[in-house]
C-alpha cells in the first residue's frame, strides 16, 4: 500500500513534465525522455522521504491526521532542498543558447516543471491520501 502511495506522485510529476514542454512550445523528444526518467527518480525520492516520516509519526503514536499536517511540515525543508538544487542547477540548460543548446532545454524543461508540480501536489496530495493508503496499526495484546 505504501508503494502504491509513492507511486501516486509519477502521474504528478508527469503533468508537470506535458504542460512545461507544452507552454514552450517543444515537442517530445529522446531527450525530454531522459529528462522524463530523470525527474520521476526525483519524484519518486522526495515521495519516498514524506512517507517513510509519515509511517515514523503513525507508528510513535501520533494520530493519522496530526502525522499527516506535522510531516509535510517537518518533511518541507528536505523535500524542497532536492527540488530545488535540481532546479537551480538546470537553470543554464533552459536558457542556453549555444551548441547543442537544442538537446539540453528539453531535458531540462522536463525536469523543471515536472519539479514544480510533484513538489507541490508531494507536499499537499500525499498526506491527504495517507489516510487511506497507511499501512494497517499493528495491535498491541499486551502479551
Amino acid at each position: 500500500r505504501s508503494i502504491l502511495l509513492i507511486l501516486l506522485n509519477i502521474p504528478l510529476a508527469l503533468v508537470g513534465g506535458v504542460v512545461a514542454l507544452w507552454i514552450t512550445g517543444q515537442n517530445l523528444s529522446v531527450p525530454s525522455s531522459v529528462g522524463f526518467i530523470a525527474l520521476l527518480g526525483i519524484a519518486l525520492e522526495n515521495a519516498m522521504v514524506l512517507v517513510t516520516y509519515l509511517h515514523q509519526l503513525t507508528r510513535d503514536g501520533v494520530p493519522v491526521d496530526e502525522a499527516s499536517v506535522r510531516g509535510a511540515c517537518l518533511r518541507l525543508r528536505p523535500v524542497l532542498m532536492t527540488a530545488l538544487t535540481t532546479a537551480l542547477g538546470l537553470i543554464p540548460l533552459l536558457f542556453s543558447s549555444g551548441t547543442g543548446s537544442e538537446v539540453q532545454r528539453p531535458l531540462a524543461t522536463v525536469v523543471t516543471g515536472g519539479l514544480v508540480t510533484s513538489t507541490l501536489l508531494t507536499l499537499l496530495v500525499l498526506p491527504a491520501f495517507y489516510k487511506w493508503f497507511r499501512p494497517p496499526v499493528e495491535q498491541d495484546t499486551g502479551t
